[in-house]
């Protein structure tokens, strides 16, 4: 096996390997949101701090693990600069990793706004928000899956 080869298997298991972190700590912050107790601040603030921990720790660094292996993979592998599906799940990546990145700074301003006692149903109003939003990074990772699986033909031939 030649080196470039062994590079395009290593990047391409590495991205694997973030991608099932990204799923389990968007599944994490799911079932913690769900499970959020909006009655009571202290444990409203207690469900908040585990969601930006997951966040922190979990969800941003698999992300970035992401994006970095499947650009680089996209560099090393000739067949993908003009593939169209590679660079729309490129694309779709960054977006993601953006609105991670917004996520994950507005739960922990959660926290802090739970800490100081706010009104129940605005706490619940923020965590329905903020479900959504894990369900919106779930579907476009689900959809960055589907593409790089199902591969289109995306290209746009100039004439």
């Amino acid at each position: 096996m030649s080196g470039i080869a062994r590079w395009r298997r290593l990047l391409k298991t590495l991205h694997e390997i973030a991608a099932i972190g990204v799923g389990g700590a968007l599944a994490a912050c799911l079932v913690i949101a769900a499970t959020a107790n909006v009655s009571s601040p202290a444990d409203f603030a207690a469900s908040r701090q585990a969601i930006a921990a997951v966040a922190r720790y979990m969800l941003v660094p698999s992300l970035a693990g992401v994006l970095v292996t499947g650009l680089l993979s996209i560099a090393v592998t000739r067949a993908f600069h003009d593939a169209g599906w590679a660079w729309l799940k490129a694309l779709l990546g960054l977006s993601v990793f953006e609105a991670t990145l917004v996520s994950a700074g507005a739960t922990g301003r959660l926290a802090e706004l739970a800490a100081a006692g706010s009104d129940p149903g605005v706490l619940a109003s923020l965590l329905n928000s903020e479900r959504n939003t894990f369900l919106l990074l779930l579907g476009l990772s689900v959809a960055n899956v589907v593409l790089a699986v199902w591969r289109p033909r995306l290209t746009i031939k100039v004439r």
